[in-house]
């Protein structure tokens, strides 16, 4: 088994390679993923372009929608926190949250021995911009508003 090679997440390793020498692999990995994905100063750049079928498809998810919406609350959340608040186990939450950052909705950050997720809005908004155009902006608008003022009311 010398010399022969094996593709882990995209890299070619050797195939004898130590458990150890994996996860430290698996970590050099997660920390160039989650350099191109947020800076210091927290502004979301981008490493590849928005998957639009990924977005709706993280959107379509009510649990989903729940975490963003935490997320918009206060940012910076940990898993512990997020998971605090919905009846699920927590590897449910971890595969929910993984699902998002794969849309670009949520970006994370290490410190120490915590992650991190920040709400991402810059994919609903590529979307908005794209499907919802500014000749029927307004049009939306007025609608989204008549709406919340019917569920006030009734």
């Amino acid at each position: 088994m010398d010399g022969e090679k094996a593709r882990v997440s995209g890299v070619e390793r050797d195939v004898g390679a130590s458990p150890a020498d994996v996860r430290r692999v698996h970590l050099e990995l997660e920390e160039e993923r989650v350099d191109l994905t947020l800076t210091c100063d927290r502004l979301v750049t981008y490493h590849r372009p928005v998957d639009d079928d990924r977005v709706f498809r993280a959107l379509a998810d009510p649990t989903r929608r729940h975490l963003l919406d935490r997320l918009f609350e206060r940012d910076g959340r940990t898993l512990t926190e997020l998971e605090s608040e919905l009846e699920m186990t927590r590897f449910g939450v971890m595969k929910h949250l993984r699902v998002l950052e794969d849309a670009g909705l949520v970006v994370t950050r290490r410190e120490g021995r915590e992650k991190h997720h920040f709400l991402n809005p810059v994919p609903i908004r590529l979307i908005h911009d794209r499907w919802i155009d500014k000749y029927t902006e307004h049009r939306v608008a007025a609608l989204a508003d008549l709406k919340t003022e019917l569920e006030e009311a009734g």
